[in-house]
């Protein structure tokens, strides 16, 4: 499997392309990826998919030109659907232009699989920074939105946020992975279970 980390917006976002077999998914998408095609096309690549790991506007506000230019599924946890259906009020009251607001055509829950090439993605609730977000997990490597950073973890005071559940979602589904497990984060390096046992701020709260 390839993979290829664009980092995309005012906000540092983390995208990330995956493919296999001459399929790929993209997980998240924040804005204009100007390499996207280029890499496409030099892997011999379809776009299939985009794969949200979670609604707040800076991870899908791309995701509506990418959806109508290669007629592609989008896939979100079906415990942000408000999240994402509420979007442009949030927008709205903290100033912001609005953004297009893509179609979701497959609603996620913990346990699922999704397939490309010949790889298969595993689907890990992951709530806290917001009531839908999830994980990715292919291999010792799992694409975690913005539930865990090196050293810290998500915001919680959006609306949805809920900062006892991300403490137990860390605790319970990111520290019980595989210590070798390479997260990649939705902001920032990427890091470890290992490290982040050792030396995440949440050991401290």
């Amino acid at each position: 499997m390839y993979f290829r980390k664009f980092v995309v917006g005012d906000m540092a976002n983390n995208n990330y392309l995956l493919i296999d077999n001459g399929e790929a998914v993209l997980i998240d998408c924040t804005d204009d990826i100007p390499e996207l095609d280029s890499v496409l096309k030099e892997n011999n690549a379809e776009l299939k998919s985009i794969l949200l790991t979670h609604a707040h506007f800076d991870h899908i506000a791309g995701v509506k030109k990418l959806q109508d230019k290669y007629n592609i599924k989008v896939y979100l946890h079906e415990d942000d659907k408000h999240a994402l259906e509420t979007t442009n009020d949030f927008m709205h009251a903290v100033g912001l232009p609005p953004i297009d607001i893509p179609t979701v055509n497959v609603y996620l829950k913990e346990g699922d699989k999704i397939k490309f090439g010949n790889c298969e993605l595993d689907v890990l609730h992951l709530p806290g920074h917001t009531k839908g977000g999830v994980g990715y997990k292919i291999d010792n490597m799992i694409f975690s939105g913005d539930t865990v950073f090196l050293g810290s973890i998500g915001r919680t005071d959006l609306p949805e946020g809920n900062h006892a559940t991300i403490i137990d979602t860390v605790k319970n589904k990111i520290f019980t992975l595989d210590e070798h497990t390479i997260i990649y984060t939705g902001h920032g390096a990427d890091t470890t279970v290992e490290y982040e046992k050792k030396y995440n701020i949440i050991n401290e709260l």
